[in-house]
């Protein structure tokens, strides 16, 4: 069973730098055996919390983001700002960009999967000052992602992963089908409802696949 090819929450061990995961452990804890440590399953009992859907897409007037479209936190505070929600500590934030839209739309699976919008490293002051909890979007990889990245470094191999996941111990989930969500809140008006999603208890693991609610 592929743990990591459509909806899914990436573990504590899913990234290193420096030879370090998480909390210190040095990478040698993860092998192709598996996570000796921070392995998805350790978040098995459960994520659930206030959920927050940040619909950047809409905001911005589009069907989807542009390739490579790189949002910071001043975006994100104008997003919230502009739908009458407050993000707070201990949220779980979902932001939708539409690039799933865009390729269940037109199938550029090429285009999809090197040259999507997303996080860039701008945005982390904002989310580490709001005190989100895991962040979670409808795009491959959270972070904007090809050869032009508007001021970030193109040479860094995801970069806004290893500061959230490594960095920050930030549980990031990708590849969510927020359309139906966000077309429901932008219809009463309300952003903010109770998110459940928890992973699989894939035994050291470094990610699962994960069937999330949002229930108002």
């Amino acid at each position: 069973m592929p743990l990591q090819c459509a909806t899914q929450w990436d573990a504590l061990a899913h990234v290193y730098y420096d030879d370090q995961i998480y909390n210190g452990y040095p990478a040698s804890v993860v092998t192709s055996a598996g996570a000796l440590k921070c392995s998805i399953d350790k978040t098995a009992r459960g994520i659930v919390g206030r959920g927050v859907l940040l619909d950047v897409a809409r905001h911005k007037g589009e069907r989807w983001l542009p390739p490579n479209f790189v949002i910071d936190g001043a975006l994100l505070e104008e997003v919230a700002r502009a739908q009458g929600v407050e993000v707070r500590p201990g949220d779980i934030l979902l932001f939708r960009t539409g690039w799933r839209t865009k390729f269940v739309t037109d199938g550029n699976r090429q285009e999809f999967m090197s040259a999507e919008p997303g996080l860039g490293l701008r945005s982390i002051p904002w989310l580490y000052e709001k005190q989100v909890a895991a962040v979670a979007s409808d795009n491959w990889a959270i972070e904007a992602f090809g050869p032009t990245l508007f001021g970030e470094d193109p040479n860094a191999v995801l970069p806004v992963h290893m500061v959230l996941i490594r960095d920050m111990g930030m549980t990031l989930g990708e590849m969510f089908d927020l359309d139906e969500l966000a077309e429901d809140c932008a219809r009463d008006g309300r952003w903010d409802f109770l998110f459940v999603g928890p992973p699989i208890k894939f035994t050291r693991a470094v990610g699962s696949p994960v069937n999330p609610l949002a229930i108002k």
